[in-house]
């Protein structure tokens, strides 16, 4: 389905006015480099205008010296445009990466503080084009379109008032044909803006491709399907190229009927200015002066036509990157240090909790769910898969909140905790460990910031992970690869919990970190894991009921209720019950 055209409309040009605020804070450089443009453009015009004098001095036979006086001038007025043209580009360059560092970091800044319900409905590439391709754009709009544009329209309003001076018969004669360019700029422009938008939507979608395919990239091989990622990528990078052959054959054609009618023009102009020159009407340098004036002009507006399509992408960029902006963030904040009231004991509560994700909202995945978790205990989620187990993880978490009822923490609503003060209180150890491309050391600091090498070495032992890290060459250096590749999962798992060590959280997330291993990385794991465990409230995700034995307390979910709970023991002694039916599937012979 297409999208309805956007028109250049006030509240579109109001957000262009929300992204040039971002060059507010060097508006002193800006407004120079604005000064060095009027000034290289005001040398421009006055070129003209003195070889004209140097031609009506050599006719008029006037004295070398008089002639030298103005060459010099124009020596003058030429040096003086290239110091001019030096510093503007200087200036506008060194204003627009200062602005569009500015303008990254904040859309980074923004992006990242956005809530889970943002990124369930955009895939990665996307908003990665977002923050490399249009920012690009707006890059060259920052310096080279914006300063372009400015000293074509002093040229154009320049010209043709010094025209006007020199001969107002000649001027109206020549502007006859603008009006038929600006009806013709205003008709391609529209298609030219719809194309760029177009390609820049596809250029997303090829991203998009390579980022997943490269990110998935054992999978692709694994499945052979090296070929149907070529032909998916081939079918996008031509749907590109077909957009970009039309938005060429519309700039072509835009810039031929320029041409014809700029030249066109400029034959007729110097047709009627011999005429008048025949009467006496004009002088021959006035008439020279007027013909660089209208090729100046001429060639201003035929450049217009690129520097108008150039415009075009950058409102189409600004709009699909402000769209971004209006999206609304979560209210985490940096902390320094926990305020007594925010601090966590560790007792958990849900109280009559309903939640549907945002995106489905006609499938219920918890209703009316209670129940009490105590301080440092280790308690158990079981349930076929859909139950609602990783989504109960999710609300505790608050990457979302409850569509009804209340989750409390040490009886006090969770919302009167900040949300980076909760979430500082929690690690999470999962089963899909996603580990950075950095080293070792990066990826178990990242669960404290700032942590000494002791810290994070004393981490590492009580992970068991020190023992396989201190036989690496790179120790702590070591690199892991993309998403930990070089390590296997056992190393992986231990460098998850190395991670929650050194975050020391009052609340443990643990979604079945042993299912994947082979039994001596079990092993290891699960004392790791064991003494992560000491001291603290703890939540396990159970998908083998042989790991959770030992549990304090064992919740049983379907179908987002809670259907049984109680320990081990009690919960096998239940006839026909969930548990001991689940029990009788894996301990069966």
């Amino acid at each position: 389905m297409d999208e309805p055209k956007k028109k250049f409309t006030l509240a579109g040009l109001a957000k262009l006015i929300r992204l040039y605020s971002y060059i507010k804070p060097y508006k002193y450089e800006y407004a120079l480099g604005l000064l060095f443009l009027l000034g290289s453009s005001g040398a421009s015009l006055a070129f003209p205008k003195m070889l004209g004098q140097l031609v009506d001095l050599g006719n008029q036979g006037k004295l070398a010296q008089e002639i030298d006086h103005i060459a010099l001038l124009l020596l003058g007025v030429l040096i003086a445009q290239s110091v001019f043209s030096y510093f503007r580009i200087y200036l506008f360059v060194h204003v627009a990466e200062k602005t569009l560092a500015d303008l990254r970091q904040s859309t980074f800044r923004h992006l990242i503080r956005l809530p889970m319900k943002f990124f369930l409905q955009r895939r990665v590439g996307e908003l990665n084009s977002r923050i490399s391709s249009d920012i690009t754009l707006l890059q060259d709009a920052l310096t080279t379109t914006l300063a372009e544009f400015l000293r074509q329209l002093i040229i154009i309003i320049g010209g043709v008032s010094l025209l006007m001076i020199t001969s107002f018969k000649l001027t109206l004669f020549m502007l006859s044909v603008v009006p038929l360019i600006m009806i013709l700029t205003v008709f391609f422009g529209r298609y030219i803006r719809k194309l760029s938008k177009e390609a820049q939507g596809q250029v997303a979608d090829s991203n998009t491709i390579v980022e997943e395919t490269l990110q998935g990239i054992q999978s692709v091989k694994s499945f052979t399907n090296e070929f149907f990622e070529m032909a998916r990528y081939r079918v996008k990078t031509l749907e590109i190229a077909h957009t970009g052959i039309k938005n060429g054959k519309l700039r072509g054609a835009f810039s031929s009927f320029t041409i014809l009618g700029i030249f066109g023009a400029m034959s007729a102009v110097i047709w009627r200015g011999a005429a008048l020159l025949s009467t006496g009407e004009l002088a021959t340098g006035e008439l020279f002066s007027f013909v660089i004036y209208s090729m100046f002009i001429g060639g201003t507006i035929g450049g217009m036509a690129d520097v108008f399509a150039r415009v075009q992408k950058f409102i189409g960029a600004t709009e699909d990157l402000l769209e971004i902006f209006n999206e609304p963030v979560e209210p985490v904040e940096e902390i320094s240090q926990l305020l007594p009231n925010q601090i966590l004991h560790g007792a958990i509560r849900f109280n009559k909790v309903s939640f549907h994700y945002p995106s489905r909202p006609e499938m219920q995945v918890l209703t009316d769910l209670s129940m009490t978790i105590k301080p440092d205990t280790l308690v158990a989620l079981v349930g076929p898969s859909g139950a609602g187990k990783s989504t109960l993880v999710s609300l505790l978490l608050r990457l979302y909140d409850p569509v009804e009822g209340e989750i409390l923490f040490d009886e006090t609503d969770h919302r009167d905790f900040s949300l980076s003060s909760l979430r500082r209180q929690m690690a999470i150890v999962p089963q899909d460990i996603f580990l950075f491309g950095g080293t070792i050391r990066e990826n178990i600091a990242y669960g404290k910031p700032g942590a000494t090498e002791e810290m994070i070495v004393d981490a590492a032992r009580k992970a068991n992970a020190w023992e396989f890290i201190s036989q690496f060459p790179g120790g702590l250096d070591t690199l892991v690869g993309e998403r930990g590749t070089q390590l296997s999962g056992g190393q992986r798992q231990r460098i998850a919990i190395a991670r929650a060590v050194l975050r020391n959280p009052k609340i443990l997330i643990l979604d079945e970190a042993t299912s994947s291993l082979d039994s001596e990385s079990e092993r290891l794991v699960k004392d790791a894991l064991e003494k992560l465990m000491k001291g603290r409230t703890s939540l396990v995700i159970a998908h083998r009921l042989a790991t959770i034995r030992q549990a304090d307390h064992i919740l049983v979910l379907s179908n987002g209720h809670i259907v049984e709970q109680g320990t081990h023991e009690q919960l096998l002694q239940v006839v026909d019950g969930l548990y001991r039916n689940l029990s009788d599937l894996q301990f069966a012979p």
